[in-house]
């Protein structure tokens, strides 16, 4: 065990923004044994400050289900890849067409783009920061889009997932996250977890086999798949579970520690 990658949301953070204590400690014996941590979302920038806040990781984060990699110190993007805005205008026309009420929004490099009653409760705190307005007002040739989202109001979101996928493969790469509310989240095609993981991986001159990766959701599938030892939380997706090699005890039985701490235990042991 060379890296930790680890997905955060129902992975290692709860519904309640925190990281259990255990998790934690867990994650402090890798640093003090030479592991390195990496965590893997998708989560945009500017929702990392759990990790910074709870973790004290200043180090790499691979944001946006791999279209960012970002520098937490200097809270910058070392590099990232975005959508084009016509593929994004095409994609949205396409889902439309299967799914009338269907709202859109974009993550870009410089903020938040939503249409009006992407986000049900207007008291949200992400609308007091941005105003909804139709993308075709507000997305220009500029804006760098690192993730495409979509959402519906019916229907599950594997149903939704598997409505739109294959209608709009040739413009954008299309997962989903959520446990229950029907978002896809969509980012340039051949982009994933994966890719950015085994770049970076590469550039610190490890090899998969000695990664291990935790994730629970369909987002995660590539990066489990990768990892020489990918876990899938007992909590997580059944499509997830199915992806991985093997299963890490349940989010709420601190699955994430549970495994490093063992890992770490056979480290010293050898």
């Amino acid at each position: 065990m060379r890296l930790v990658a680890s997905d955060i949301d129902g992975t290692i953070l709860g519904h309640d923004g925190k990281i259990s204590d255990r998790t934690i400690k867990a994650f402090q014996a890798c640093r003090d044994a030479g592991v390195e941590l990496v965590f893997v979302t998708g989560r945009p920038p500017r929702w990392l400050y759990p990790l910074q806040e709870q973790l004290g990781h200043s180090g790499i984060v691979i944001c946006s289900n791999g279209a960012v990699v970002w520098d937490l110190e200097s809270e910058k993007a070392l590099s990232s890849c975005a959508l084009d805005a016509n593929a994004v205008f095409e994609a949205r026309r396409i889902i439309k067409d299967i799914r009338p009420d269907a709202l859109f929004a974009v993550e870009t490099l410089t903020g938040f783009q939503l249409e009006p009653g992407f986000i049900e409760n207007e008291t949200s705190e992400l609308l007091a920061e941005f105003t909804p307005k139709p993308l075709a007002e507000t997305l220009t040739a500029e804006d760098a889009v690192v993730k495409f989202l979509a959402i519906t109001r019916k229907g599950t979101p594997d149903e939704f997932l598997a409505e739109v996928q294959p209608a709009v493969a040739h413009l954008v790469s299309t997962t989903h996250s959520a446990p229950r509310t029907a978002m896809l989240e969509m980012s340039v095609p051949g982009i994933n977890k994966a890719v950015t993981l085994a770049q970076y991986a590469e550039s610190l001159g490890i090899q998969a086999a000695d990664v291990v990766a935790f994730g629970d959701m369909p987002n995660d599938i590539e990066m489990l798949r990768w990892a020489g030892h990918g876990y899938a939380m007992a909590s997580g997706h059944p499509e997830a579970i199915l992806a991985a090699g093997q299963q890490a005890p349940h989010f709420d039985d601190d699955g994430v520690a549970q495994v490093l701490e063992a890992k770490l235990t056979e480290q010293r042991v050898s």
